[in-house]
């Protein structure tokens, strides 16, 4: 069973204002007296979330809860959002699953590795910003992948997310049956990214679709886990492969997150920095200071995108 998003469907939710609301695709929940979104430890009876979310314009996720923090001190530095020395707890605090951090309308939120955990993390997420009432946000993943056929440290945004047969689909099982739900990104988005690359001209930047798998070993080719049944010339057919379908890096989140913003009507992309060329290996080796400032990279262009919608940049 194949499903589209939502927006293909049916007109975007707006308010009085002309601005666009978070929608969910499920009606049970506008029914439910109460929503726990309990892997953040926040619930609608508890907390007031049009208050304490209600401002928020731009979510950006990631794998690491310190690589979120370091994010929203960066942007409330760099956008003089708040002052240097300034505390950022973790919303978050009652539960150990994920982190959140935010300052004025910016989001920082903590995904974990892999489908599994940042689906379970976008489902509470996507709610929170529903019950807080936002509208007009954008929600961009940033994080580290392997490339195919880019120097270490390059940036890719990406067009479309694939599988790892390559196609443009998130296929997930529920109640016994096959669903598939399309992974289409905002090709506007894509472009304003891009554009922000070039208003900061400080490393490589390539537009291509990403590869998103189940696993880290076996799932993206590697020849070093604990099991493998292929050869090198076979890792090598596939990847070259993958690169002649527009394929330029290979991460494990990015399927679930198209699809899940796109059902949602939420403005979404993914800018990820390459760690190593995965057709030269499979380990990552390079020294650990340099792999802090390859990390920085997507935080450092995202926060020049959030600034330069925000009139700071």
């Amino acid at each position: 069973m194949a499903l589209k998003g939502a927006g293909a469907e049916e007109k975007e939710l707006e308010n009085h204002q002309g601005e666009r609301l978070v929608r969910l695709s499920n009606p049970n929940v506008a029914a439910m007296q109460e929503d726990v979104l309990y892997h953040f430890s926040l619930s609608t009876s508890s907390h007031d979330l049009p208050a304490m979310f209600g401002d928020v314009k731009f979510v950006c996720v990631g794998g690491s809860s310190s690589r979120m923090l370091t994010f929203i001190k960066y942007v409330a530095t760099e956008l003089g959002l708040g002052r240097t020395g300034d505390e950022y707890p973790n919303i978050c605090s009652g539960t150990d699953r994920y982190a959140m951090y935010k300052v004025g309308p910016v989001l920082s939120v903590s995904h974990g590795m892999g489908i599994p955990s940042i689906a379970i993390m976008l489902h509470e997420l996507i709610k929170l910003l529903y019950h807080a009432r936002c509208t007009d946000v954008t929600i961009i993943r940033i994080g580290t992948s392997g490339g195919i056929g880019l120097e270490p440290g390059s940036v890719v945004i990406t067009r479309q997310a694939v599988d790892a047969c390559f196609k443009p689909e998130f296929e997930q099982i529920i109640l016994g049956k096959r669903v598939v739900r399309s992974t289409d990104l905002d090709e506007g988005l894509v472009q304003e990214l891009l554009r922000c690359s070039g208003d900061l001209s400080e490393f490589a930047t390539v537009v291509g679709n990403t590869m998103c798998t189940l696993d880290f070993y076996e799932g993206q080719g590697r020849l070093d886990g604990a099991l493998c049944s292929y050869t090198e010339k076979d890792k090598q057919d596939y990847l070259r492969a993958a690169h002649a379908a527009g394929i330029r890096n290979i991460e494990m989140e990015s399927s679930v997150f198209a699809a899940m913003c796109s059902a949602c009507g939420l403005r979404a992309a993914v800018v990820c920095v390459t760690l190593l060329d995965r057709l030269k290996g499979d380990q990552i080796s390079s020294p650990h200071e340099v792999l802090a400032e390859y990390q920085q990279r997507p935080q450092r262009l995202v926060g020049h995108f959030i600034g330069k919608s925000l009139g700071r940049a």
